[in-house]
């Protein structure tokens, strides 16, 4: 064991330290049989407890379902008792005796044949039984000592929910709803009762638990006496609430759960129940636990095989490996200085290949730049030399050793991204207002804006992202000078520029002034406000002023960009952009027909894509080929481009693009309308492509390379 670690210290070999482990093993051995012990009793607790709560859902669905079930059913009864109180009136028992055939008649319409009313009836002052709806005439039968008679006159008018009975007529175990009727002078009158079968509770209930025994669904009254329940309680026993529900029953809670043990069958159930709307009822839904547990350690039996097969393989390989260890020991004392030698040889052949391909790659990247710049710097020289006179050829070649460069620092950094300048005219009149939501947020909350739009200003032909971008950084800056709030007005009106200070070529120009009253600037910075990397900002806190992109977005439009700045007293800058004039009709149709003639040579091309990242990349390649490209951002754009008139050599649209019309809509379109015009999609989804191939037009499947492209666009033109 000495030399091995003698070994291992002179040579950088991996050390083997056989009593490590041995221990680790032994660790492992401990660790995968705890491990999964404390894993499977909290999964067997969690389980459980999910179990429990699963079970606690189940029984609050069962029993908003039976108080729904119960209302409806009292309600209904509540509008027929209510019906027979309005149909008699206040008539004594003669007077009802009198026409009790006709009553009779009537009670069996009002009953119908609703399956959950045994019986109608009515009662007289003195308890005897007038009408019948079961039979006529209806028997002498005295109610007088009849629980449900005398409470009925006792709370009258309000119904009286009786004990379940056997119905004296109908011969069926029913609970009844007797209604005490009252006369001039608050007398008593007699009683309405309505007779409803246990049995249709019941079947309800059944049908709802699905014969599932576990489950008991029951209907109380309010004072705990149970009227109904399924499944009945052997012998037909009438058990009455006990224990928490009782007492939850007794403090008029409106809904709860409590978990009790039955003094019935002795069984413990989750509980849940409901009052049943406005009635003095309860409903009641329960699940037995001793079912839960059972479902409970079926699975957790289930889940504990399945994790220890895994244990014991893991437990037998653990013991394997203890026993080859000491095998091991021996033959690694060995060898390991045989294997030392061979690591430190490979070790330092490796270390020599890392040294000389990261020197290869230093010496290239340190020739190529030294290279440009020494490009640069000969250029330079020569400019200087001529005092800048006749650089065409000089500034080519630092125009070349630049892009050589960008290509290059693109290549280190992977990074390609370029977005091509998309002009058009903008109606300021109608798209200030509507990049006014964007500039308030740039300004923030403290800030007002305010827009100044002459109603006749004229159209500028630029980029309106490079346009939004540019006032959004004259915004930022607006905010940055006013710290503790202000104004910032963007006022946009025509000028005419004769011999001005701006160095712009004297006609027609759109001023855009954007004016804060902010802390301004001093004359130093004002100067130099518009250089590309000049910043006022401490380190970290942002990218500059931003008015470089400002002049460069004014100057590819043909304009420029201007700002004074007073400290104290705020900054405006004002763009200058041309005013856009629409070509008369001749000169279009000149240059119509010169489109024409190129679009033979080059080829146009129509660019339907809504990923921008990827129309430029398509549009960028499609360039290199010498097509001419128009995008578009969705297919219904598109058409309307066509629809105006233009013609192109190719329609290139992707598939899937928001809007109303999708690629394939807009092929159909185009193969219907305008026969002779070439098409193709490109797609990145398998069912799509297979249903543009149906349409017979050219597709090409995302990612496509460069040479199925110019393909495409090569047997197009």
């Amino acid at each position: 064991m000495q030399r091995a670690e003698r070994v291992a210290v002179d040579f950088p070999m991996p050390s083997r330290n056989f009593s490590a482990t041995r221990r680790m093993l032994l660790v492992v051995l401990a660790v995968s049989i705890l491990f999964p012990l404390a894993c499977l009793a909290g999964y067997g607790y969690f389980d459980y407890q999910r179990r429990i709560a699963d079970s606690n859902d189940v029984i609050d669905r069962l029993v908003r379902v039976t108080e729904e079930q119960a209302v409806k059913v009292l309600d209904l009864n509540q509008q027929m008792a209510s019906r027979i109180v309005e149909l008699i009136g206040t008539e004594d028992d003669a007077q009802i005796r009198a026409h009790a055939s006709e009553l009779n008649r009537q009670l069996r319409e009002i009953g119908g044949d609703f399956p959950q009313v045994a019986s109608i009836y009515l009662i007289g002052a003195n308890g005897d039984l007038l009408v019948s709806s079961r039979a006529y005439p209806a028997p002498a039968i005295s109610m007088s000592e009849r629980e449900d008679f005398l409470a009925a006159r006792a709370m009258r008018p309000h119904p009286y929910f009786s004990l379940p009975m056997l119905g004296t007529l109908s011969q069926t175990n029913v609970f009844n709803t007797a209604i005490g009727r009252i006369g001039e002078g608050g007398t008593f009158l007699g009683v309405v009762s309505v007779a409803l079968r246990s049995e249709y509770f019941s079947r309800f209930y059944r049908e709802l638990t699905n014969g599932d025994t576990s489950l008991a669904l029951a209907l109380y009254r309010a004072d705990g006496n149970l009227l109904v329940r399924y499944p009945p309680w052997p012998g037909g026993v009438k058990a009455p609430a006990a224990n928490a529900f009782a007492a939850a029953l007794r403090d008029k809670q409106w809904s709860g759960h409590v978990r009790v043990k039955s003094p019935v069958d002795g069984v413990e159930r989750l509980v849940a129940f409901r009052r049943v709307g406005d009635y003095p009822l309860y409903v009641s839904s329960a699940y037995a636990t001793g079912a839960i547990v059972d479902a409970w350690r079926r699975h957790f039996i289930v889940i504990a095989a399945l994790t220890a097969v895994p244990c014991i393989a893991i437990w037998i390989l653990v013991l394997y490996s203890l026993r080859q260890l000491d095998g091991e020991r021996v033959a690694w004392e060995r060898w390991q200085g045989e294997v030392a030698m061979r690591l430190s040889a490979e070790a330092s052949s490796r270390q020599l290949q890392r040294m000389g391909a990261l020197g290869n790659l230093v010496a290239n990247v340190a020739h190529d730049f030294n290279n440009l710049l020494m490009v640069v710097s000969a250029n330079i020289e020569l400019a200087r030399l001529k005092r800048f006179n006749n650089l065409e050829k000089e500034m080519t070649a630092v125009q070349r050793a630049t892009a050589t460069a960008e290509s290059l620092t693109r290549r280190l950094l992977s990074v390609a991204k370029k977005q091509p300048l998309k002009q058009e005219p903008i109606d300021l009149r109608k798209w200030m207002p509507g990049a006014a939501p964007l500039i308030e947020a740039a300004l923030g909350d403290h800030i007002e804006l305010a827009l100044s739009i002459v109603d006749d200003v004229w159209p500028v032909l630029a980029d309106p992202t490079d346009l939004e971008l540019a006032i959004m950084n004259l915004a930022v800056n607006a905010r940055d000078a006013m710290p503790r709030g202000g104004r910032f007005v963007i006022r946009c009106q025509n000028n005419r520029l004769v011999g001005s200070d701006t160095l712009l070529p004297d006609g027609e120009y759109v001023l855009i002034a954007c004016s804060d009253d902010g802390e301004g600037m001093p004359e130093s910075v004002a100067r130099r406000a518009f250089e590309p990397l000049f910043t006022t900002k401490l380190s970290g806190s942002g990218a500059g002023l931003g008015l470089a992109q400002v002049l460069s977005m004014c100057e590819q439009a043909g304009g420029t960009a201007k700002i004074d700045s007073v400290q104290g007293s705020g900054t405006t800058v004002r763009l200058y952009l041309p005013r856009y004039r629409e070509r008369r009709q001749k000169e279009a149709a000149a240059e119509e027909v010169a489109e024409q003639s190129a679009l033979r040579h080059t080829g146009m091309v129509l660019l339907v894509e809504d990923n921008e990242d990827v129309a430029a990349g398509v549009a960028a390649v499609l360039q290199t080929f010498g097509c001419e490209v128009r995008h578009e951002p969705t297919a219904d754009q598109a058409f309307d481009v066509l629809t105006g008139g233009e013609r192109f050599e190719l329609v290139l649209s992707d598939i899937q693009m928001p809007g109303k019309l999708n690629g394939i809509d807009l092929a159909e379109k185009v193969r219907s309308t305008w026969p002779s015009q070439k098409i193709a999609l490109m797609t990145g989804y398998a069912d799509e492509l297979e249903r543009a191939r149906r349409l017979g037009v050219a597709i090409l499947a995302k990612p496509f390379n460069i040479a199925e492209l110019h393909a495409l666009v090569a047997c197009e033109s």
